[in-house]
């Protein structure tokens, strides 16, 4: 999966996925519960975690361990982080309800898509940025440090440092 080569799902997989299912929503029971026991549910969960994350569940994964938030990041309630390649969150990065992160493709042939051939692409959020509500990261992009994308965008190719984009698929509007 991680590798970016083609993969069929297998029970290797399926464990990978039962496992990050199941921190999930161990994470996800705990609304309640003091800050330490969320944080270490976070750290069981996630690939890395920096100091000072706030994560308002639920938050729903695939694997789990190729999620990294970095320093500072904020993630507002509903993320979808579907990460079978690596997710690598900046620091000081603000993700809105209802984003989605996702890293799975799938093959365009349908013999390939009926025999369980799946791919992934990792995706790269800069340090600094917001992800507004509802906004989607398709497999492979990456986000450049300090840029905003609007609510609602759908976020289809590489966006570059310092911009605010919006849309779908989101297109820069302006430098910041």
């Amino acid at each position: 999966m991680v590798a970016g080569q083609p993969y069929v799902v297998d029970g290797t997989v399926r464990v990978a996925l039962a496992r990050g299912q199941e921190r999930a929503d161990l994470f996800n029971e705990t609304t309640g519960e003091d800050p330490e026991t969320r944080r270490a549910l976070l750290r069981d969960l996630l690939g890395s975690l920096g100091e000072g994350v706030e994560v308002r569940g639920p938050v729903h994964v695939d694997v789990g361990r190729n999620l990294h938030l970095g320093a500072r990041t904020f993630v507002n309630a509903n993320l979808v982080a579907l990460d079978r390649a690596p997710i690598r969150v900046g620091e000081g990065v603000q993700i809105g309800p209802n984003v989605q992160l996702l890293t799975p493709v799938h093959p365009l042939d349908p013999a390939k898509r009926r025999d369980g051939w799946e791919g992934a692409e990792p995706v790269t959020i800069g340090d600094n940025v917001v992800l507004g509500g509802g906004v989607t990261v398709c497999p492979g992009v990456t986000i450049g440090d300090d840029t905003v994308v609007g609510a609602g965008s759908v976020v289809a190719s590489d966006l570059p440092a310092g911009v605010l984009a919006v849309g779908n698929p989101a297109k820069v509007i302006r430098q910041l």
